[in-house]
This record gives C-alpha cells, structure tokens and sequence, in this order.
C-alpha cells in the first residue's frame, strides 16, 4: 500500500475507530465471502480482522497509549515508588535542564549576527602571551593593507556623563570607526547609522543610543531623535537608535556611542599609541581566522614607511586572531564545562537511581509477566510495554523538572559572576524544551532498558518463574552493580566540589596587599567644561576629601584613578636614567596609580623603605614617584631604589625632568588574588601628565562601610552636586568577586554533588534494604542456628561497605580524569590533592553506614520462626 494511502488510513482509524472498524469488518466479509465463492478456505474472520488491524501503523500508537494508560494507573497504585521515581528523575532532568539553558545562548547557539562564524577579534599581545587591546596605529594600518577581513572596527571605551536631564548619570560608551555596526550587520530601528563624514575632525557631535536608554530618559526612540542630548558638558545630537534586539556581546552595558576621531600621528607618546583600543571585524568569503593569522603576520614583517610602528606595536609577532565567540566566552569555559560534567554526573546517578527502583519492581512484577507470556505475549510486546511505563515515568519527571528548571535559571544567573557573557538571554526559550524534550525521552529509555532485559533475560518468561533464588540473586547482583556506580559517580562529584572548596578558601586567604575591612569606595566623575583645567579638577579632589573627613565614622581617605581587583588597567611603559635603552626598545610595562596622600592608609598598604607621597607633591614640585616591591626588586635587585630617576609613559618621550623614586610600599594584587603582582608605580595627584577626571574615592571607617555610602554621596554632592557617583563597592566586595567564577562553580557543583550524594545514599539503603527482605528465610534459620544479633547487622553492614568501597575505587579513578576539566580553576592544590580524597571517601563511607543502619537493625530483629512459617 502507498505511504500517504496507508498514513491517511491510519490516522482516520485513530480519528474515528468506530467507522474504521465497520470498514474493516465489511472488507473481511466481503473477502471471505469471495474466497467462498472460489473454493478456498480463507481462515477465521475474527482472526483476520485481528491481523489487519496489527499490521497497521496506527495500531502501535493503540498500544501504546494502551500501555501509558495502563502504566499511570500502575503508578497511581504504588504512591510512594511514583512519588520517588518522579522527584528523582525531576532533579537530573531539572538541574540538567538548568544548565543547558545557560550553556545554550553562550557556548552552543552562535551569536545572532549575520554569518557569526565570519566574526573575530585582534589582539595585540603582552610579553607574557596575555592578549590586550591595540592601537589604533595598529588599526589604521591594518585597515589599509589587510584583505582577508572584509570590515575592520576600532572599539574606544568612552564612559560619558549624562547631564541637564533629572540626576547626572555616567553611561557606559563606546567611540567606534565607522564599520563598526556594519560588521554586526546592526541597523538602527529609527535613524541612521554613522557616515564617513561623522569621522571627519570638526563636524558635529554626533550619537547613537540604545532603544533601552532612549525609554528609560527620553521617552522613547522616535522622541529622542533628533533631539540634543548633554554628554560632558557638550550637545551631541541624536542621529539614531539601536534596537534592543542587538546583542552588544563586547561590552552589553554599553547604551551610547560616539564616532571615533582620533588619528594616530608619528608622535608616538600620544595616546592613539597606548593600548587602549579593541580590534573587531568580519572575515573576507572564502578566509579562515588561520589565513587571516597569517597575513597579519606577513604585514607585520614587511614594514612600510607610510605606517611608522613605535616597539611596543610593532606587529612582527602578529595578532591573536580569535573567533568572536570564543573571545567572548573564553572566560568562563572552564567553570561552565566543569558545571556541566557535574550536572551530567548527576543526571546519571538520578537515571541509575531509578532504572534500580524499576529492577526491584520488576522482580515484584516477574509473575505477572510470566503470566502474560502463558498467554501469549511475545518478547518484544513485553519490552515495548516496559519502555512505555519508564518513558510515562520519565515524561513526569521531565514536567516536574521544567518547574524546577525555571526557578534554577533564576537562582543561576543571580548568582552568577559579573564577566559571565550573555546573561541577558539565559532563558527559557524553545530550544530548552525541546531539549527537555528530547533528554526526558532519552532518560526513559534507558532506565527501562536494563529492568526490561533483567525481567525478560534468562529464559523465564516462557512460563512462570522456575527458581526464586537464582532470579533473586541475579537482580540482587544488577542492584548492587548500579549502586557501585552510583558511589563511583557521587565521589567525582563530591571530589570535584571538595578541590574547589579547598580553592576558593586558599584563594581568599591570599594577602591582597592591603586590608579590605571597613572600606568602601565610590568612583566619582568630574563632568563638564566646568573641569576642564587640571587646576579645577584638583580643586574639587580637594574640597571633596575635605568634606568627607568631616562625616562621621570615616578615619581616613583618599582618592586613586586606578582601584586594585576593580578590572581597570591602566599601564605605561617606563625608562631608567641610570640604564639608557636603544630608541624604540620595549623594557616592559607598569600600571599607574594617581593617588592623593590618605590612599596608602585608607588601604594600609605598607611603606618598605622610603616615604609616601605627601602633600608637599604638588605641582610644580619635584615629581616623585613611588613603585611596589616586586617593581624595585626587578628593576634594582639589591641596590637602594630610593634616589633612582625614571620616567613613564608619555614622559618618555618629552623633555620633562625625571621622576625621583622616593619609597617602596608593598605589593599589590591588581588583576585578581590568583595572579601575582604587576609591576606598579604611584605618583602624586596633579604630578603626573594630566589630572584624571575618573577617581574612585578609598574611605576606611570605624563602623560598617557600607552604611556610610549616602552620608559620603552627599558630602561629594556638597562640593558639586552634578558630579556622577558611580560603582559604589566594598573593598570586600572586590576581594570576593575576584573569586567570582570559582565560587559560581562550587556553587553549582557543590549543589549537585549533595544532591548527588543523597541519591547514592537512597540507592545504598533501597540495596540493603531490599535485600533483607529477599533474605528474610536465610537470616531466620542462621539466627535459628545461634547466630547473635551483632553478626547478623555485621554481615548487613559489611554488604554496605563492599559496595561503597568498590563503588570509591571506581570513583578515584574516575576523579583523576575527570578533574582535569577544572584544574585551570584550582589553585594551591592539584587534581590528587590527598586530603580531598581522604575526606570524600571517609564522607562515603559514613553515609554507607547510615544507609546500612536501619536494614541491619531490620534484621537482627527478624523472629526465625516468623520467617521460616512465612517461607
């Protein structure tokens, strides 16, 4: 019969079976009754009918939903089997669930971008292989010779004061070139995007908001347009805005943008020349970021006049060429794949959980399969009935488990770290439940597969069961292996969660270089024409300190352009007077601090040797300079730093007198409590270059910090009350989130691994339990034969501990390899860290015996009489 023929039959049998039976029973008497008349013997017509009816497609969707039907009434009957079942199953396909839903937007779904995998990023490189923004020298060049990208972007960061509306706010910008929304294939929803023409020095300001900034401020998208808005003190005029569907995965707090106007000139101690800028573009047809690697690097080795390189860019050594995704993501790869291992574990241990509670039922449930098979069942109808009640079970599970995922993308993304990438499109979307979907069939599946083959295995089911005790023994058997493997599973877990704890606690017990206890910080700008001169900006760090000793509580202050652990960098490079360098010879760099004097005590950062900057350092005055220990150590190895001459960044290539270095205070983490200190150097606010209009105020305190934070805003706004206050932090705030993506793996792992070991214990007891009950009539005549209470529970617990042991054999074999997912996150301990193992087996082997506590008090109570009358 024709497919479409035989589907559209089918379907119309489903639809309206009372008619399809009536055709059918027409079709068989009009066919016997043609055999009839020609002599032959055409069989039973209820057996034909019958046979008809089972060669049909439809007649499997019959059976199956015969077999659902049947298999929740079975569920319905046995309350507590279902109610655990459904909540096991619910909580591997829940958490699984969970983090697909996060892993999906970042690591699987390529970002929403016209051809995403054209997409890259170019770095420039430090001495240590660390990637790190260009120039824009760099850009300008590559722009011009390059051909295996097609559009080219230099990203600036520009952090804008938004001004003469209700409260001053400082927004989160970006200057770009203009191809920079041509390589995202961004077009705004109302207006235009930026023209060669808005490059151009001199022509006016010009921006583009984000629809999500226009409502919040400006009442809309369509209002704004065209309207002047007042960023810094200056009008810039809205030419257009973006839709909120653009996924600004570089930078997504970003909502403002600016054309980028700065040229890079032969004077190589302006800033065009710093690293400051963030290469994006899109990949030529027919290019590969390898072919691309290798042209830059082919330009960077043949040198042209038209573009001059200072050392520190002189591109012989290429760019780091990366898939967009992948520098996006790079981060936070390695916590994510360890979540997910974990959550896979825990998947696992929950499916073999259940697939043990179906052996047992099934054991229970052997006669009335037999029976069945007496009357004619056949193997694979069996089978099929079996993996329809597991797949019915699972399909609960999978549904509890969707309610249980949406509350753990909620806790999920609350408690994820700050640098963790799209986190505004963990949701979840089709794409997660259809994956439930498709993980719930899965996991039904295979949990009816192994109680399936145990029930139906060893020929028994071709009539009743012939040998209690072999069937008992070999489920007893199957039992104990997927509890062995539930233990195996658990321990990689718990030792996975228990490096990572070990971690985190040797992490944050780092010394940072300073004391983080009752300090508080708020970043403070200066906006507007009105602090323009450094002579004002210095002014109003000034006044602003001056106001803020006054407020109660408050022991010390000062102001830094730089914050350690905040993720602002801000390095230059340096010279020696006493050591003279060929021109253009890189040494290396050096993160600036610009400080006022109480910084120092409001951390209470050391002095080694020396002084601190004091407020003699003014301008016009000698300039001093201090450096941090590891900087003196490399520069000076065991000569007196105090005395030497240097000069930083753009000093070096002026005629300004040489900076006296006059102490050396202890080092500082600046990058994060795992990395050691870099090279760094403090000089005197207003001695440097210019004064930063950007500085995070350091308070130390005598009470709680933060409830100081209104009491200091105020005192800023007393001296200018339309500066913006931004990041307000505690300095432990900063020390914690340094550990921020090991403390959102042990989070989530730590949460599996106790889930999974709740599980494992479950098992344990279900194993030991039940086999108690199987060896009611052997525990009855050995206690008939004088064995004592205490070697019966003994040999109850010895089953326990067997099965934990093999179990954690397994297990530590399994962590060793497994551990090596994480062991870019682990810090002072290694994958075989020994305490960690200790512990996680010790843990083990106590749950073992809980589990085994109440089955063995179980038995030693059994009466021999009792059980050998019940035999």
């Amino acid at each position: 019969m024709p497919f479409f023929r035989a589907f559209a039959r089918g379907l119309s049998a489903l639809l309206h079976p009372g008619r399809a039976d009536a055709d059918l029973a027409d079709e068989v008497r009009h066919y016997l009754d043609e055999a009839a008349a020609a002599g032959q013997g055409a069989g039973n017509a209820t057996a034909l009918r019958e046979a008809v009816r089972m060669s049909g497609w439809e007649h499997v969707v019959e059976t199956t939903v015969a077999d659902a039907r049947y298999a929740l009434r079975a569920l319905r009957r046995r309350p507590a089997f279902t109610l655990t079942a459904v909540a096991t199953l619910a909580l591997g396909i829940g958490a699984t669930t969970t983090v697909f839903s996060v892993l999906n937007p970042i690591l699987v779904e390529p970002f929403p971008f016209p051809h995403p995998n054209r997409l890259v990023t170019l770095d420039d490189r430090n001495g240590d292989g660390v990637p790190m923004p260009a120039t824009l020298g760099t850009y300008a060049e590559l722009a011009a010779r390059l051909h295996a990208v097609d559009t080219l972007a230099a990203v600036d960061p520009w952090r804008p004061s938004l001004t003469g509306t209700d409260e001053p706010q400082r927004l989160e910008g970006e200057r770009v070139t203009g191809g920079y929304f041509g390589v995202f294939g961004a077009v705004p929803v109302v207006g235009r995007a930026f023209t060669s023409a808005d490059e151009q020095p001199g022509a006016p300001r010009v921006v583009i908001l984000s629809e999500g900034l226009a409502e919040r401020r400006f009442g809309g998208a369509r209002a704004v347009l065209n309207r002047p808005v007042e960023l810094d003190g200056d009008l810039y005029l809205v030419i257009g805005v973006l839709p909120r569907t653009f996924a600004n995965v570089i930078a997504p707090a970003v909502s403002v943008w600016s054309p980028l106007r700065e040229r890079p000139t032969a004077d190589f101690g302006t800033r065009q020349w710093g690293h400051h800028y963030q290469l994006v573009g899109r990949l030529a047809p027919g290019s590969t970021v390898e072919s691309a690697s290798r042209e830059i690097l082919a330009v960077g080795r043949a040198a042209i006049p038209d573009f001059p390189r200072p050392a520190w860019a002189d591109l012989s050594s290429g760019l780091l060429v990366r898939p967009l995704q992948d520098a996006v993501t790079g981060s936070a790869r390695p916590a994510l794949f360890a979540i997910t291992l974990s959550v896979l574990l825990l998947l696992t241990i929950a499916a073999v959980n259940v697939a043990n509670l179906l052996l047992a039922r099934g054991a229970e449930r052997r006669a009335e399969l037999a029976m069945r098979v007496a009357l004619g069942a056949g193997r694979r109808r069996l089978v099929r009935q079996l993996l329809t009640e597991s797949v019915t079970l699972s399909l609960l599970g999978g549904a509890l488990g969707l309610l249980l995922a949406q509350a753990g993308v909620r806790a999920l993304v609350a408690v994820s770290p700050p640098g963790l990438p799209r986190v505004d499109a963990i949701r979840l979307d089709p794409a997660v439940f259809l994956f439930a979907l498709a993980l719930t069939t899965i996991v039904g599946v295979l949990v009816g597969i192994a109680p399936a083959l145990s029930v139906l295995g060893g020929g028994d089911t071709d009539g009743l069961p012939r040998d209690t005790r072999r069937t008992t023994a070999r489920g007893g058997r199957a039992r104990g292996a997927l509890v062995v493997a539930e233990v195996s599973l658990a321990l990689v877990l718990l030792v996975s969660a228990g490096l990572l704890f070990r971690s985190v606690r040797l992490l944050v017990a780092v010394a940072p270089g300073f004391d983080s206890a009752h300090v508080i910080t708020l970043q403070v700008v200066e906006a507007g024409h009105a602090f323009d001169a450094d002579a004002a900006r210095l002014a109003f760090y000034d006044q602003a300190l001056d106001a803020v000793r006054r407020v109660p509580g408050v022991t010390t202050a000062g102001f830094t352009s730089l914050l350690p652990l905040s993720g602002e960098v801000d390095g230059y490079g340096y010279a020696l007077e006493s050591e003279p360098r060929p021109a253009g010879d890189d040494a290396g760099a050096a993160l600036r601090y610009a400080v006022t004097p109480g910084y120092f005590s409001a951390l209470r950062i050391p002095l080694i040797r020396g002084r601190l900057p004091d407020a003699t350092d003014r301008p016009g005055a000698p300039e001093a300079v201090v450096i941090n220990e590891r900087f003196a150590r490399r520069l000076f190895g065991d000569r007196d730093p105090i005395g030497q001459r240097m000069r930083f960044g753009p000093e070096m290539a002026g005629a300004r007198p040489w900076d006296e270095v006059v102490g050396v205070v202890g080092d500082v983490k600046h990058y994060s409590l795992a990395v050691e200190a870099p090279n760094e150097f403090y000089v005197a606010n207003g001695q440097w270059e210019w004064v930063d209009n950007v500085a995070t105020l350091v308070v130390r305190s005598s009470e709680p910090a933060a409830a100081l934070a209104p009491l200091l805003e105020r005192a800023v706004w007393s001296v200018d009350p339309h500066v913006p206050i931004q990041r307000v932090q505690t300095m432990d705030g900063f020390v914690a989130a340094s550990a921020g993506n090991r403390r959102f793996a042990l989070l989530a792992i730590e949460t599996f691994a106790l889930a999974a070991l709740l599980l494992a214990a479950v098992g344990l007891y279900g194993v030991i339990s039940g086999s108690v009950t199987e060896r009611v009539r052997e525990i009855g005549i050995r206690t008939a034969l004088g064995a004592s209470p205490g070697e019966v529970v003994g040999q109850v617990v010895r089953r326990a501990l067997g099965l934990t042991v093999a179990g954690a054999a397994v297990g530590v074999l399994g962590a060793l390899a497994a551990t090596r997912l994480i062991a870019s996150m682990l810090f002072g301990v290694t994958t075989l860290d020994p305490p960690t193992y200790g512990a996680v087996v010790a843990l083990l082997v106590a749950v073992a015996l809980l589990a085994a506590w109440g089955p063995a008090r179980r038995a030693a109570g059994v009466d021999p009489t009792v059980a050998l009358r019940a035999e």
